[in-house]
């Protein structure tokens, strides 16, 4: 399970998720990638669990990038305690995405394949995401000059 060795604080605000992603929104590595088009927080065992069945379809062949990190502590108070008596203890780790965010990167495996480890991957994530490529973003950066 991914999570920071250390932090500063124990726990953090919430924050606002509104916007685009400013940053991590262009294929950096591979030639396949999985972008987000909500924003939502990502667990580490989501986050996990894609990347198992991403590199297990592709039969540990090919690269796979993971271009998020859940660096964001959620809190919770146990089940039926009053209010009050401070902010809960730690529950688990999130990433914050919003939309636009790549999530992960596959590079050195067939075109076909690549599609289906990230689909697959897709399935594990709660939040709505779309399959891009290297070719289709150059194509777009070439047509914006």
């Amino acid at each position: 399970m991914l999570m920071p060795k250390r932090t500063k604080r124990r726990t953090q605000f919430r924050g606002r998720l509104t916007g685009v992603a400013m940053r991590g929104n262009t294929i950096t590595h591979g030639e396949y990638a999985i972008a987000t088009t909500e924003p939502y927080w990502i667990t580490s065992n989501q986050i996990e669990a894609a990347r198992v069945a991403m590199t297990r379809y592709m039969k540990r062949d090919g690269k796979v990038w993971v271009k998020i990190f859940p660096a964001k502590p959620v809190s919770k108070k146990p089940a039926e305690v009053r209010m009050g008596s401070g902010k809960g203890a730690l529950e688990h780790w999130v990433a914050p995405v919003k939309p636009g965010r790549i999530l992960f990167e596959i590079k050195g495996v067939p075109e076909k394949i690549a599609r289906e480890a990230l689909r697959l991957a897709m399935h594990k994530l709660p939040v709505k995401c779309k399959i891009i490529s290297n070719v289709e973003q150059e194509g777009e950066a070439n047509e914006n000059k």
